[in-house]
């Protein structure tokens, strides 16, 4: 087995048979290549898939490469001011059908635990795809079919997927100027201002004073629960004795009777 065909097999194979290839190879006293199959890394879910389109549908991989610079060429065109809208849309419909029909392939693979992949799966997959069509560098990546993380298209190029994009600077805009309210009408911003104070001011003391009842109340409450069990207990205790006297007294009086019936 070549390095590379690592990556036409299932997911949870990888492991294994990058170790079985690696130990293979030494043992063939091919050490070299052994630390360089032992360097390659398992692919993520996304990065997998792609390798399985890449390896399976060439004419689709073709086709996408070839919409992706023809989309390239009606950009630069367009912002040569030699191109036109319909070319610049005509081309980036045809990149996206290009992109659209890969993912389809792509729903019908399978995760290694049976299931087809997630939707944040497929969008991964796609967001590689749009890179791999636009961006010479994700383009090389992904064309051997041996990606091991997918990849992120960022409008002038392609970063692996987790790594965050620079963000674009923001343009420094200048205030507008202020402009002054008449005085009666700050008069009667403020009136309104301190109404809202104020009565902020009552909602606060009412809520106070209703804590302070609850708390009141919380505590008689704990109070009276206290007392009800003493007392609970009282009259357990209570109860009780009286069983036991209770029980004394039967124990007399059976034997007072036995006592009376026995002869002479």
């Amino acid at each position: 087995m070549h390095a590379d065909e690592l990556y036409d097999l299932p997911l949870d194979r990888f492991v294994a048979e990058r170790g079985a290839l690696a130990k293979a190879l030494r043992g063939e006293g091919r050490g070299e290549e052994a630390a360089e199959v032992a360097k390659r890394r398992k692919p993520s879910v996304a990065a997998w898939a792609v390798n399985q389109l890449v390896r399976t549908q060439r004419g689709a991989v073709t086709e996408l490469f070839a919409a992706g610079d023809g989309l390239r060429t009606a950009q630069a065109e367009l912002l040569a001011g030699g191109g036109n809208a319909h070319a610049m849309r005509a081309a980036s419909e045809r990149e996206r059908a290009a992109v659209e029909g890969l993912l389809d392939a792509a729903r019908d693979l399978l995760s290694s635990d049976g299931h087809q992949l997630s939707a944040t799966i497929i969008e991964r997959v796609a967001e590689t795809l749009h890179a791999a069509a636009l961006d010479d560098e994700a383009r090389a990546s992904v064309e051997p079919g041996c990606l091991e993380h997918e990849l992120r298209h960022v409008g002038l190029g392609a970063i692996p997927a987790g790594v965050q994009a620079p963000a674009p600077r923001r343009r420094r805009e200048t205030p507008p100027p202020k402009r002054e309210r008449p005085p009666k009408l700050e008069r009667e911003l403020e009136r309104e201002r301190e109404h809202t104070r104020e009565a902020a001011r009552i909602a606060v003391s009412d809520a106070k004073r209703r804590a302070d009842r609850a708390a009141r109340a919380l505590t008689s409450a704990e109070e009276r629960r206290e007392r009800a069990a003493a007392a609970l207990r009282e009259a357990d205790s209570q109860l009780t004795s009286a069983r036991a006297e209770s029980d004394a007294a039967a124990d007399a009086h059976r034997r007072a009777r036995e006592d009376l019936d026995a002869p002479g």
